[in-house]
């Protein structure tokens, strides 16, 4: 009895998966298609101009431009990792995405997101040591220590990803094959399984605690003692000045953060709500801080600023 049911399971497991659009408005789902393109565009051009600037500009060889050259490039990986599917179903109604790329979306997915909350903490401890110790800034903080940072952001982002589509390969799917978004993403895959899926969701609670959940506390505590440096500075203007430097990283910790709380908050409590809204918080949750990140730090960043002016200037004069 047991080996039938377990051949039906296998011969009923899906091999594609159907993306959803605009939930039951389909015929409307190229209105959606030309802001995502548009943010798409603005995303590649403002985080390609970024890493440019930083590679040609010499005084931008500092920590801080390093770390942020680093989260651009994840910025990139995960807009070009979702952006083509997402444009592909509201623009071409091409909703089928093969079992192995879903899997292989939802993997870079989450190690880009992953990349990005710890290179966030990175730079908050940048920000700690450039404003408790500026005159040793660059002594300790060299390339060679700049590049194990780099390193170990980034083979924790891969370890902590790699069980994930192990995770759902396991699992048989005989159920619906439709998600509820646009793209791929382990929990909203998980729930499609036909069999006991109580190891992805731990699994899936011990990585948000042991990474996301970590990497805020680390923040806060950087910014406590940030704050605490901050206040023993007797000059207003000097308090101000170097409060200034960090406020482009605040908004990159807001632009990451807010949207993914949003998210989670409308998945657990907001069952009630349309499911355009879910559609629409998953679609800002995935295209929007990929966009904002290079325009503040362009807008914020003194140096970086007068570098784009300046090419733009040169670019000018020659026509």
């Amino acid at each position: 009895m047991r080996s039938a049911n377990s051949f039906n399971v296998s011969t009923a497991n899906h091999q594609t998966f159907l993306l959803v659009g605009i939930p039951g408005m389909r015929e409307y789902n190229s209105w959606m298609a030309f802001p995502l393109f548009l943010l798409y565009v603005l995303t590649l051009l403002g985080n390609l101009v970024i890493l440019f600037v930083i590679k040609t500009e010499q005084s931008l060889h500092e920590p801080m431009y390093i770390f942020l050259s680093i989260l651009a490039c994840s910025d990139l990986g995960l807009s070009l990792s979702t952006m083509p599917t997402m444009l592909g179903v509201y623009w071409f109604d091409s909703r089928e995405i093969s079992f192995n790329g879903c899997i292989t979306q939802m993997f870079f997915i989450h190690l880009f997101q992953s990349i990005e909350s710890g290179i966030l903490v990175a730079m908050a401890f940048d920000r700690v040591i450039a404003i408790q110790k500026p005159l040793r800034y660059t002594l300790l903080l060299p390339n060679t220590v700049i590049g194990k940072i780099g390193l170990a952001v980034l083979g924790r982002s891969f370890s902590i990803c790699l069980p994930v589509p192990f995770l759902i390969k396991r699992l048989p799917f005989c159920r619906s094959n439709v998600l509820s978004q646009s793209y791929c993403l382990h929990p909203d895959t998980m729930k499609l399984a036909c069999a006991d899926i109580t190891v992805n969701m731990l699994y899936g609670l011990i990585i948000v605690i042991c990474t996301l959940g970590l990497d805020v506390v680390i923040i806060l505590i950087s910014y406590f003692l940030i704050l605490k440096t901050v206040l023993s500075i007797a000059s207003h203007e000097e308090r101000f000045k170097t409060l200034n430097t960090c406020v482009s990283h605040i908004c990159a910790i807001l632009i990451f953060y807010v949207p993914m709380i949003g998210v989670t908050a409308v998945h657990r409590f907001g069952r009630h709500l349309s499911p355009i809204v879910h559609m629409m918080m998953a679609n800002i949750y995935i295209a929007v801080p990929p966009v904002l990140n290079p325009i503040v730090y362009s807008v914020k960043t003194q140096q970086i600023w007068q570098r784009i002016h300046k090419m733009f200037q040169q670019k000018k004069s020659r026509s």
